[in-house]
């Protein structure tokens, strides 16, 4: 019996990071129209979640809030999302699946597969009610915090949200780890190398734009993408 397991919502400014885990029928044929959550429209996912649910053997939902990723950071906040998602299955999977790269600090054995959300089918169906579920609690904060537009941006950083931040200022469920430096550093500590490049200039263009003490802390990290960008052609 496996598990499929995917998470939503690292990048937001806003609101929690969700995990699901998901046990499907092993005999069961796929559900069609499944795929990673984020190729589909919004009322193409909450029909599917709908189907996910009712064919799944089980189906656990875990999150991380938004004070564990400012204090544990977002990486880490998004695995305990994902434990706290197996943990919540009413039943023990043989083996766990997961999209992206293995994780050392999960604890469970798995199995991640790069790309999984749009390949393996549990983890699709994972991916699909995660997303749901963390879009449902966004349009509900989004009834007590109009500002900031949450109900179509679900927390991501739009004009509208950061306008909405201009006039009106953060509120509690908004990661006060997440200013757009603290976003461009943690890219560049995960980032695998082939991102380097478009990295490396982005980051020139941050430091170019920044206040006189962004450079000191932003530049070291500059010095070292150039150690591993591929050297220039000389034909």
């Amino acid at each position: 019996m496996l598990a499929g397991v995917d998470e939503v919502g690292r990048g937001p400014l806003a609101g929690p990071v969700v995990a699901c885990a998901v046990v499907m029928p092993p005999d069961a044929r796929a559900i069609r129209g499944v795929d990673d959550s984020k190729a589909l429209d919004g009322p193409e996912r909450e029909k599917l979640a709908k189907r996910i649910r009712e064919r799944a053997l089980a189906i656990g939902i875990g999150a991380a809030s938004v004070r564990e990723i400012d204090r544990i950071n977002i990486y880490h906040a998004s695995v305990l999302a994902i434990r706290r998602s197996i943990a919540r299955l009413p039943v023990a999977p043989h083996h766990v699946l997961i999209d992206g790269n293995p994780i050392r600090s999960l604890g469970i054995e798995h199995t991640a597969v790069v790309g999984g959300d749009a390949c393996c089918h549990s983890i699709a169906c994972a991916s699909i009610v995660a997303k749901v579920t963390r879009d449902r609690l966004m349009r509900a904060l989004a009834r007590r915090h109009p500002h900031y537009r949450w109900e179509t941006n679900v927390g991501y950083g739009t004009a509208e949200h950061h306008a909405g931040l201009a006039s009106h200022g953060i509120t509690a469920h908004h990661r006060r780890s997440f200013t757009p430096v603290a976003q461009l550093n943690l890219a560049l500590e995960i980032a695998p190398p082939a991102e380097a490049p478009a990295l490396a200039e982005l980051l020139q263009d941050v430091l170019e734009a920044a206040p006189a003490a962004l450079p000191n802390v932003l530049a070291p990290k500059l010095a070292e993408l150039e150690d591993i960008l591929p050297p220039e052609s000389t034909s």
